[in-house]
């Protein structure tokens, strides 16, 4: 069978090739892929930035970002042939770490998981894998395709989640949230606050095109410009760029007992001068508390199912701006910029 594969730390050397039929010992439940999303990460990854290899082996399969139709299950497993699934990314570690230990691997402490895709085992950019069944999420039918999304609405199903449990430190009645950046985290993460009720504002750079327009089918705000005048003292702050100027006016903006909410991983080496003793004065006296948040568990795969299930479908259609087939797979690593999601498609 095809898939699209990468050589780690190789700059330019992703490429279609033939690969063995999963085998049996790697799962018990067989998947035919339909489609797998491309994000940052897999640039990265292509662009010989990081990446692992599954052990004894040079190349790894690219794609963490899934749906699939079972092709085959045990009975018992609670799966069914045709039946919409998404791969969870990230499988705890071997120890395991006192989180992995209870299906919180989000939170592994000692770096030994695993994630398809990425590190130590391969992704889902192939016509077939094999999962067990507890490393698999059913996905409502009637979303189809769109399942794909799946996996980027679980980072925000997690930030959303600590972010309440943060807030709830008190009595808390949160009522509007800002979200910087308008890419698929940031637009995912803007329609579970409006899902919650909140009066959402999203932040982004440009001025027109489809991100205003997407923003305005959820019922959020959209605005450009500086960050300040988007909204004054919101309760929530959900950080999707990972700017670091961004990131630090986040935790000047938020107001009096908000939560920062950061998911947006930053480049190194940009450095500024701040008065720390007037920025610390104001997060301990305003009660303001910051989170960084990553990855998400089966928890939160199933919210992201949920709250996808229940989302706009016209909202979620527009959101994928870019189909390319598998065998030129190449076009879907050149974003555009009025791209918002790009996958690509292995099956009807």
């Amino acid at each position: 069978m095809k898939a699209i594969t990468v050589i780690p730390l190789s700059a330019g050397s992703a490429g279609l090739d033939d690969i063995d039929e999963p085998a049996e010992d790697t799962g018990s439940v067989l998947v035919q892929t339909v489609a797998v999303g491309v994000c940052g990460t897999d640039i990265e990854i292509t662009s010989g930035q990081y990446g692992w290899a599954p052990p004894g082996h040079q190349k790894l399969v690219l794609g963490h970002e899934s749906i699939g139709k079972v092709l085959e299950a045990p009975q018992g497993s609670g799966f069914s042939i045709g039946d919409f699934v998404v791969g969870i990314v990230r499988r705890p570690d071997p120890v395991p770490c006192y989180s992995c230990a209870v299906g919180e691997w989000d939170n592994c402490h000692n770096g030994q998981y695993q994630e398809h895709g990425i590190k130590e085992l391969d992704g889902f950019m192939r016509e077939r894998y094999r999962a067990d069944a507890d490393a698999l999420v059913t996905v409502d039918p009637g979303l189809g395709e769109l399942g794909v999304l799946l996996e980027p609405t679980t980072i925000v199903a997690k930030a959303w989640e600590d972010v309440d449990k943060i807030g709830n430190r008190s009595h808390w009645e949160p009522k509007t949230a800002l979200v910087t950046g308008a890419g698929p985290v940031g637009l995912l993460a803007a329609l579970l606050g409006r899902q919650k009720g909140l009066e959402v504002h999203v932040l982004d750079q440009v001025t027109s095109g489809i991100k205003p327009e997407l923003v305005a089918m959820i019922g959020a705000t959209y605005h450009s410009g500086k960050m300040e005048d988007a909204v004054k003292s919101p309760d929530v702050i959900i950080e999707c760029t990972g700017v670091p100027s961004l990131v630090f006016e986040a935790t000047q903006l938020i107001g009096t007992g908000g939560v920062v909410c950061l998911t947006g991983v930053s480049s190194t080496g940009h450095t500024t001068d701040i008065d720390v003793g007037l920025w610390n004065r104001d997060l301990v006296l305003s009660n303001k508390a910051i989170v960084g948040s990553v990855n998400a568990n089966r928890r939160h795969y199933e919210a992201a199912s949920e709250a996808l299930a229940k989302a706009p479908r016209a909202f979620l259609e527009k959101m994928i701006t870019k189909k390319v087939p598998f065998t030129d797979f190449s076009k879907a690593l050149d974003h555009g910029t009025d791209d918002v999601k790009v996958i690509i498609t292995f099956s009807d």
